[in-house]
C-alpha cells in the first residue's frame, strides 16, 4: 500500500521535479518507508512506500522492468501474485525476478499480457506505468475502486495521484470549487466519480485504465460487473447456495491474509466484521488482533458485541473508549486527514489511528457486506415501493397531494422520505434508489442554494446507465440495489473514507467482502434467498455454524458516533463557526444555513444530525484547501 504521483507531458515545464516532489511530500502520510522519483523522456513518476509484502529495498519504487523498457508505480496489492508469477516464470520467454514483491509480478504481467493483464489480477490497486521505447503512459484502477486515482488534465500537462492534495500540491491545478458537483455533494454527502469538488480534478473510475500518449488519451472500461455476474446460484438449491457464499468468502479472506508484517481486523460486534473475524480466526494460525471503538452513550456503544466475538474466536482484543473530548481533541487531525470532504470520515480516522499504534500495518474490514448482502435499509424500502407498484395508476398530482398531506400529519425524516418516494416517475429500482440515498432534496436544495437550474442528480444518472445500459434490469431486484448501492455510495463514500482515513496513519486496510468472484456470485443469489426478513439473511445462512445467535439476532447498529450528542454540546461552538461561514459563499441563500441549524439545535424532527455535519465538514475543508467559488 503506497502513494503514486506523476505528470505526464514536462516539456516546458520548470523545475518538473520539484513539482512531483512537492506531490509526493504531500502524500508522505501514505508511505513512510520509503519515497523515490524517476524521470524520464516526457514524465515524471512519483512514489511513497508502505513496505507490506517483501519489505527490503530491492521492491522500492519506481520499479524498473529487467529489460529497462517499462516503469511502475503502484499503490495496492496483488493477491495472487504467487500463482501469476509461477505462470510467468513458465511461460515461453520464462521472466527471470529479482525480488519477492507482487509489484515485480504486476509489471512482468503488464510486460507479458498488455492491458489483458488485468483481467487476471485479484486484488486492489491503482498503478501508473511508463513505457520507455513508446513514450507511452499507462493507468488502471481496480474493479471495485478500492483505490484511488485522481487527475488533471491542461496546458499539455497530465497530472495524477492517489490523493487530491497531491494533485493540489503541483500548484498546477486552480483550487476553484466545482458548482455542480457542490450540488451532487449536498445531494448525497460526496460527490460521484468521475468528478470531484475541485473544478477539472477526475477520478478514474473503476474498473478503467487510461493511455496517455503524444496522439491523446485513451480510455476503456475493462471491468464490467453486470456483465461479469454468474448466473449458477439461481439454478442451485438454497443449501448449494449457502455453501457456495462461505466458501467465496473463505477464499477472499485466505487471500488477504498474505503479508510480511503484523495483521489484525476491524471489530464492530455487528455481523460483517464478526464474520470477518470469524474465517480469519480459522484460518491463522495464531489469535488475530481485533480492534473497536466504544462509547459511554450506551445506545451507540457495541462493546458488549464486540467482546462477545473477541471471546467466541479467542482473539488478542483491544476496545478504544472514545469520550467527547478525545474526539474533540483528535477532530482537528481527522478532518486535515480528508482528502475529499465526506460526514463519515472521521469514525475510521480513530479506529486506524490505535489500529496502527497497536503496532499493526494491515487490517481486515467488514465494508462492503452491507451492499453485497442486503443489509441497509435502503434494500427493504426499495422491495416494499415496488410491491405498491399499483399505486403508479393514480395519477401524479394525487400522489403528490398524499406525499405533502403524510408530510404535514407526520412530520420528520421518514416521512419525508416516503413523501419523495410517492413523487417518483415509478416504483423501480432506478427511480426509487436514487431518491432513497438523498439527504437534501432538490425542494431543500431550493431553498438552500443560490441556483438558476439545478444539475440532474448524478445518482439517477448512474442507475440509468447501469440498469439499461448494463442489463442490471436482467438482475434481481435487491441485486439492482446493490449495484447502485456499489456503484455510488459505497465506491464514493466508504471506500474514499477508508482509504484516505486509514493512510493518514500509513495503515492497509483490506475488505474480503468486495472480492470481485465473491460478488459476482452473490448478485445473481434470487430475492428469495436475501429478503430480508433478519439481516444479511443469505449471509448469516452461510455461517450459521460460525456466528453467534446474539450477534445475527442484535438490533442493526452500524458503527455511527453519537454526533448529534455532541454537536449540541461540546461541538456546538466549532459547528456554528463552520455554518455561520459556509452560509456567507455566494451559492447559498443569505439566513439559511443557519435557519437550518436553528432548526437542529430547536429539536425539528425534520433536520437530522447528519445534513448539518455534512455541511460542517464541506466548509472545513473547502477552508482547509483555501478553494474559490
Amino acid at each position: 500500500m503506497c502513494g503514486i504521483a506523476g505528470i505526464y507531458g514536462i516539456v516546458g515545464l520548470d523545475k518538473a521535479e520539484e513539482v512531483v516532489g512537492r506531490m509526493t511530500d504531500a502524500i508522505a502520510h501514505r508511505g513512510p518507508d520509503a519515497t523515490g522519483i524517476h524521470r524520464t523522456s516526457n514524465a515524471i513518476l512519483g512514489h511513497r512506500r508502505l513496505s507490506i509484502i517483501d519489505l527490503s529495498e530491492a521492491s522500492n519504487q519506481p520499479f524498473h522492468s529487467t529489460d529497462g523498457r517499462y516503469t511502475i508505480i503502484f499503490n495496492g496489492e496483488i493477491y495472487n501474485y504467487r500463482e501469476l508469477r509461477s505462470v510467468l516464470e513458465n511461460a515461453e520467454h520464462p521472466y527471470s525476478f529479482r525480488t519477492g514483491s507482487d509489484t515485480e509480478v504486476l509489471l512482468a504481467a503488464y510486460a507479458e499480457w498488455g492491458t489483458k493483464c488485468l483481467d487476471r489480477l485479484q486484488g486492489m490497486f491503482a498503478f501508473a506505468i511508463w513505457d520507455n521505447t513508446t513514450s507511452d503512459l499507462f493507468i488502471a484502477r481496480d474493479r471495485m475502486g478500492i483505490k484511488p486515482l485522481y487527475y488533471y488534465n491542461a496546458n499539455g500537462h497530465f497530472i495524477f495521484a492517489s490523493e487530491i492534495r497531491s494533485v493540489l500540491a503541483s500548484g498546477l491545478v486552480p483550487r476553484k470549487l466545482d458548482r455542480n458537483a457542490l450540488v451532487d455533494h449536498l445531494r448525497y454527502q460526496t460527490v460521484q466519480a468521475p468528478s470531484t469538488i475541485i473544478a477539472g480534478v477526475r477520478m478514474l473510475q473503476a474498473g478503467h485504465w487510461m493511455l496517455i500518449s503524444s496522439k491523446g488519451i485513451q480510455q476503456e472500461r475493462w471491468y464490467d460487473l453486470v456483465a461479469s455476474t454468474s448466473k449458477e446460484a439461481a439454478h442451485m438449491a438454497p443449501e448449494a447456495v449457502y455453501k457456495e457464499v462461505k466458501q467465496r468468502l473463505s477464499v477472499a479472506i485466505e487471500r488477504r491474509l498474505v503479508a510480511d508484517v503484523p495483521f489484525g481486523a476491524f471489530l464492530s460486534g455487528g455481523i460483517d466484521s464478526s464474520a470477518i473475524v470469524g474465517l480469519m480466526a480459522q484460518a491463522s494460525s495464531t489469535p488475530v488482533h481485533t480492534f473497536s471503538v466504544v462509547f459511554d452513550e450506551e445506545e451507540f456503544s457495541e462493546e458488549r458485541f464486540a467482546r462477545i466475538v473477541a471471546d467466541r474466536f479467542n482473539t488478542k482484543h483491544t476496545a478504544i473508549r472514545l469520550l467527547p473530548t478525545e474526539m474533540l481533541r483528535m477532530l482537528p487531525d481527522a478532518l486535515a486527514a480528508m482528502d475529499h470532504p465526506s460526514a463519515d470520515g472521521p469514525n475510521t480516522y480513530v479506529v486506524s489511528k490505535v489500529t496502527k499504534e497497536a503496532g499493526v500495518s494491515m487490517a481486515l474490514s467488514g465494508t462492503g457486506g452491507d451492499e453485497v448482502f442486503a443489509g441497509y435499509p435502503v434494500f427493504k424500502r426499495s422491495l416494499a415501493m415496488y410491491e405498491k407498484r399499483y399505486l403508479m395508476a393514480l395519477p401524479k398530482i394525487l400522489r403528490k397531494g398524499a406525499a405533502s398531506m403524510m408530510m404535514q400529519l407526520k412530520p420528520g425524516i421518514t416521512s419525508k422520505k416516503f413523501g419523495e418516494l410517492l413523487r417518483a416517475d415509478s416504483f423501480s429500482v432506478q427511480d426509487t434508489y436514487p431518491v432513497s440515498r438523498l439527504t437534501f432534496s432538490d425542494q431543500d436544495l431550493s431553498r438552500l442554494l443560490v441556483i438558476a437550474e439545478l444539475p440532474k442528480s448524478s445518482v439517477a444518472r448512474y442507475m440509468d446507465e447501469v440498469i439499461h445500459r448494463d442489463g442490471g434490469a436482467g438482475l434481481p431486484l435487491l441485486s439492482q440495489v446493490s449495484l447502485g448501492e456499489i456503484g455510488t455510495y459505497l465506491q464514493h463514500v466508504l471506500l474514499r473514507d477508508t482509504d484516505q482515513m486509514s493512510m493518514a496513519h500509513a495503515l492497509e486496510v483490506r475488505v474480503p467482502f468486495l472480492d470481485h468472484e465473491l460478488i459476482e456470485f452473490a448478485l445473481g443469489v434470487p430475492d428469495e434467498l436475501k429478503y430480508p426478513h433478519t439481516p444479511k439473511q443469505l449471509l448469516t445462512k452461510a455461517l450459521a455454524d460460525l456466528l453467534p445467535d446474539e450477534v445475527v439476532n442484535r438490533p442493526k447498529m452500524g458503527f455511527v458516533m453519537p454526533w448529534e450528542v455532541w454537536m449540541r454540546n461540546d461541538l456546538r461552538a466549532f459547528c456554528t463557526e463552520r455554518l455561520e461561514k459556509l452560509g456567507q459563499r455566494s451559492m447559498f441563500r443569505k439566513g439559511a444555513v443557519l435557519e437550518l441549524w436553528d432548526q437542529f439545535l430547536a429539536n425539528d424532527p425534520r433536520v437530522n444530525w447528519s445534513r448539518l455535519w455534512s455541511l460542517v465538514v464541506l466548509q472545513d475543508w473547502l477552508q482547509r484547501h483555501g478553494i474559490e467559488e
